[in-house]
């Protein structure tokens, strides 16, 4: 039974691209009591087919325009492919809906600022699917450095690798490397002040197949990122190294995602032993559970409902797409150190 109060109307949700990830956006917004999933929207007949099995009491079509047309629709969640995000998300805004875009927002950044300017203008709600924002483990270790239990942070580094999917679209540093920028800009709280990227095209001609990135922050400190779909691995690891203590988050890990090593250097008076290391124990702390991606879909509801801003807002993506476009120059140029303004 659901648990929705009597006055509070369930939201009426559309989800545009139902594939690989959209089916799973389509499940959480026909399940959120806070939303009513009004109408889906693909382009491939079979998975129209599928999707109208699935929820016979939503509309299915092929008609974006008919989508935005519809009174009953009042939020439009996009996961099409990331060179439409721009053209669908300003349609959508446009319609006066409030949009949720998967990640990254767009792929030119004058198209993420249009889109920001406009959500604002219109006072509707941009959201961009951070996903990893909304991770329990995340958000355990940025409060940890939000108390400052692991000291002064000095730097970061994220591996996401695995063998697949190739995209044709898009490279790695675009398809894989937001999440791992997002979450890096979401602990320091800070955007970079500069960004240096190496890559190497493999598989398809100008379409980088592995990156490997530094970002640099205005207080000293660091975060790499290596990404590839080319990779005898599967690894999704966030490793935190800190004055006092040093976090590992491996999503990887069925249950123990987090690692707390009690380890780091401190400088003393000794001109003998000037640095000594300090090894103690290591904490798998108890984290929450839950889907992050359900809990996702329900702030996106909950920030429309109570007219509040989006943790993973259009400036939050507006910050991954600067960094992902400096890195991309960087790209051209060899790996030459690419200054955000």
């Amino acid at each position: 039974m659901s648990s929705q109060p009597p006055d509070r109307n369930p939201i009426g949700t559309a989800v545009v691209g139902v594939g690989n990830w959209g089916k799973n956006l389509a499940r959480n917004f026909h399940q959120l009591d806070g939303a009513h999933l009004e109408t889906i929207c693909d382009l491939n007949p079979a998975t129209r087919s599928s999707m109208a099995l699935l929820y016979p009491e939503a509309t299915v079509t092929d008609d974006y325009e008919a989508v935005l047309a519809s009174p009953a629709v009042e939020c439009v969640v996009l996961a099409v492919d990331a060179p439409l995000h721009y053209k669908f998300a300003k349609a959508a805004l446009n319609a006066g809906k409030h949009v949720y875009v998967e990640k990254p927002l767009t792929l030119h950044r004058a198209e993420a600022e249009e889109l920001v300017e406009l959500a604002d203008s219109i006072d509707r709600k941009l959201m961009v699917g951070h996903l990893l924002e909304y991770h329990p483990a995340v958000n355990y270790i940025r409060d940890m450095i939000l108390k400052g239990d692991v000291g002064a942070s000095h730097y970061l580094y994220f591996q996401r690798l695995n063998l697949g999917i190739v995209r044709k679209e898009e490279n790695a540093w675009w398809s894989l490397a937001p999440h791992d920028i997002s979450m890096a800009c979401y602990f320091f709280d800070a955007t970079p002040i500069s960004v240096s990227a190496n890559g190497q095209c493999y598989l398809q001609p100008g379409i980088e197949d592995v990156v490997f990135a530094t970002l640099k922050f205005a207080d000293g400190r660091m975060a790499h990122i290596h990404v590839s779909w080319l990779d005898p691995h599967k690894i999704r690891k966030v490793t935190l190294v800190g004055s006092q203590k040093m976090v590992v988050f491996d999503d990887m890990e069925g249950a123990e995602k987090v690692r707390i090593y009690d380890k780091g250097a401190e400088i003393v008076q000794d001109y003998s032993a000037p640095i000594t290391l300090r090894t103690g124990d290591i904490v798998i702390p108890r984290v929450s559970g839950g889907e992050p991606l359900r809990t996702e879909c329900q702030h996106f509801l909950d920030c429309i409902r109570n007219d509040e801003t989006p943790r993973s807002d259009g400036r939050d993506g507006l910050r991954v797409v600067e960094v992902l476009a400096a890195g991309s120059e960087s790209l051209k140029q060899n790996g030459k150190l690419i200054e955000l303004q």
